[in-house]
């Protein structure tokens, strides 16, 4: 029997599962339906004014730094909030979906923060979503475990990193509760059940509720959050400003506003975080149209690359004269059974961190708890005891717009290898994703939906501006449908290949591939739940 509890005007249409009445409580619907009642028009609106920009740039209207904020900027007298406790020393971060083998895994890796991932890195089945939140409630009460089928136990240490929440973006709807007739925002549905039930409980424990905002665009959208994140802490009766988050820069309009985004948020902020696949995506997303925008293969679009140079550093010095963190970019790489081959990935993400950390950040993301050891040393060695490096302010740092938009520098064609690689990472991916997983091992990668955006962009970008022939991507799909049908024999490849030709493959490119595959294959309608 579908549950349609009404609480405040919020309906939960999903089938009830395990524990789900411990996180839909009455009191959290009526709290989430509040914050909808205040927000949900406010964020409808701003999704529109995405769209208007997408025109405006498409239509050869220039992107530069706002002049309508140019006083902020020029302000030196303003700094964000100091560092919340548990947040002050930030050097290694591990992320990874809040399942209950990560969540215990991530919390003892020695890593000084878990990044709990509802976003890129979950496929948002409504099992995951509430599974999720059930699994942080038993980790800040401390009664999370995990079995293997082997039968090994795992059990939280003395020592466990500090928690942060990343909420789904404001573009995606959680279809599975309903207030007012209408799908209430992912990101309120995510951020308000964890606020409700574990805000209190974390300032017991030491720390408080604190998050990472992804896929902003402006600093609209940060003040957007702002203003829920003081609505929530009234509602609560919780002090203001206890609330702290990191933004995460990874759109190309996001990194013309990196100040602006900041003092929004500032009585907030725990700082910045270089996005760096996801502002790839942005870039192709926002400047495909643009053949001085054409990016070869995705493998050769580093770091050194020049436009993400001015991004990095402009990031690291923008969060230090305001006295913020600046966190790095994710190494995705998984060890596996090779030893050669895991000496080269780990010779390879040492590169990485050795790079950031002397570009002045103070701590950078890791995906795997293998890779927290190296990341530490990287930090410890350029830190020491210090718990950041947020006094290196960089005022040798000097980005100009075109510094952030030099893409034509590394401009070129991609090879037949790259295109291959773009059509099988994105396939594979998306099996996992409709099967209810986020995050997933491919090549010796740990991917999430990122990986996907950028791939499957980059095939569209390459077609529209006839790099590649239609012919020749539709020959390759072929080849790697029968190929993933063979390697996973549970995938749908019929779904999957027409959820790649409708995000990839139409003339007018989809902003994401999540709305349609969630409406289509995730979301649990209730006329069809017995």
């Amino acid at each position: 029997m579908t549950t349609t509890a009404l609480t405040h005007k919020v309906r939960v249409l999903a089938a009830p599962g395990h524990r789900h009445d411990e996180i839909l409580t009455p009191a959290a619907l009526d709290f989430v339906g509040r914050l909808v009642g205040a927000f949900a028009s406010r964020r409808l609106e701003l999704m529109k004014e995405r769209r208007r920009q997408i025109l405006r740039l498409a239509s050869g209207s220039p992107l530069d730094f706002p002049m309508v904020t140019a006083a902020v900027r020029a302000d030196d007298d303003w700094r964000v909030a100091p560092p919340a406790p548990g947040l002050t020393d930030r050097r290694v971060e591990i992320t990874g979906p809040p399942d209950r083998r990560m969540a215990v895994n991530a919390l003892n890796s020695g890593a000084k923060v878990w990044m709990a991932d509802f976003e890129d890195a979950t496929a948002p089945l409504w099992d995951n979503i509430v599974g999720g939140q059930l699994n942080l409630l038993d980790a800040i009460e401390r009664r999370i475990d995990f079995t293997t089928p082997e039968g090994k136990e795992y059990r939280l240490g003395e020592q466990v990193a500090t928690i942060m929440v990343r909420p789904r973006g404001w573009h995606l709807d959680e279809e599975n509760l309903e207030c007012d007739g209408r799908p209430v925002p992912a990101a309120l549905v995510d951020f308000g059940l964890y606020f409700f039930h574990c805000a209190q409980r974390q300032i017991d424990a030491g720390h408080g509720p604190y998050f990472y905002l992804p896929k902003l665009e402006n600093r609209y959208e940060a003040r957007l959050w702002n203003d829920v994140f003081l609505l929530a802490q009234d509602l609560l009766g919780i002090p203001r400003g206890t609330v702290r988050a990191t933004v995460l820069i990874e759109t190309i309009t996001a990194a013309f506003e990196m100040e602006e985004i900041l003092y929004e948020l500032r009585e907030h902020s725990a700082g910045l975080n270089a996005g760096r696949w996801d502002y790839l995506f942005s870039l192709i997303k926002t400047f495909g149209h643009r053949t001085d925008f054409l990016l070869p293969d995705r493998a050769k679009v580093t770091m050194t690359a020049p436009f993400m140079r001015a991004y990095t550093e402009l990031l690291v010095r923008t969060c230090h004269k305001r006295g913020a963190h600046a966190i790095g970019g994710m190494a995705a790489q998984v060890p596996g059974k090779d030893p050669a081959a895991n000496e080269a990935a780990f010779a390879k993400v040492r590169l990485d961190k050795e790079r950031e950390a002397e570009d002045g950040f103070d701590g950078s993301w890791v995906a795997h708890p293998a890779l927290v050891p190296v990341c530490r040393d990287v930090f410890d060695g350029v830190l020491g005891g210090r718990p950041h490096q947020l006094d290196r302010v960089r005022d040798d740092v000097e980005v100009t717009p075109a510094d952030l938009l030099s893409v034509r520098r590394i401009s070129g064609p991609p090879t037949p290898d790259g295109v291959r690689t773009n059509i099988s990472v994105t396939l594979r991916y998306y099996a996992a994703w409709l099967r209810g997983q986020g995050a997933v091992a491919i090549d010796g990668l740990m991917e999430d939906a990122a990986t996907a955006e950028i791939a499957r962009v980059q095939i569209w970008q390459w077609l529209r501006h006839q790099v590649i022939d239609r012919e020749t991507v539709e020959q390759i799909l072929d080849e790697e449908s029968v190929a993933l049908g063979a390697e996973y024999p549970w995938a749908p490849v019929a779904d999957i290949r027409a959820l790649f030709e409708r995000t990839a493959l139409t003339g007018e490119l989809p902003l994401f591939f999540t709305p349609d595959a969630y409406t289509r294959h995730l979301v649990r309608r209730p006329e069809v739940q017995a």
